[in-house]
C-alpha cells in the first residue's frame, strides 16, 4: 500500500513540476505572493520555475532512491510546507491559477496541504 502511494505521490509532483514549467508556468506566477520575490530577491517566474524542477527532482527522488525514501518523504513535506504561504495568499486574493478557477477549490486547497504533508511522511516510512 505505502509502495503503491509513494508512487502515486511521486506521479503527482512530476506533473505538477512540469505544469509549472510548461503550459501552467505563467498561472501560477499569481500564486507567488510580491514578499516572497523580496525576500528571496528573484522575480515570480523565476520562483515558479525553481519550484517546477523541485516538484521534478523531488518526484523522481521519492521512487528511484529507495535506502533515501524517508529523508526524501521529510525534503517532500518540508516543501509543501514552503509553498502553503502561496496557497493561502491566492486563497485571499481570489486569483484564479490552473485548476483552481474558484474560491471553494481555493479554500479547499488549503485543507488538502496537511493531507499531503501526512501523505509525503506515511508513504515514505520504513520500518
Amino acid at each position: 500500500m505505502r509502495a503503491a502511494a509513494r508512487w502515486l505521490l511521486a506521479a503527482l509532483l512530476v506533473a505538477a513540476g512540469v505544469s509549472h514549467l510548461s503550459w501552467g508556468r505563467r498561472g501560477y506566477r499569481i500564486v507567488v505572493p510580491d514578499w516572497a520575490t523580496r525576500l528571496l530577491h528573484v522575480d515570480k517566474d523565476t520562483i515558479v520555475v525553481v519550484s517546477g524542477v523541485v516538484e521534478v527532482v523531488l518526484g523522481v527522488a521519492v521512487v528511484a532512491l529507495p535506502r533515501e525514501q524517508r529523508r526524501v518523504g521529510a525534503s517532500i513535506a518540508a516543501f509543501f510546507v514552503a509553498v502553503f504561504p502561496g496557497n493561502v495568499h491566492q486563497w485571499r486574493t481570489g486569483r484564479a491559477a490552473p485548476g483552481l478557477a474558484s474560491d471553494r477549490a481555493r479554500l479547499i486547497r488549503l485543507f488538502l496541504q496537511p493531507v499531503l504533508i501526512a501523505w509525503a511522511l506515511w508513504s515514505t516510512w520504513r520500518r
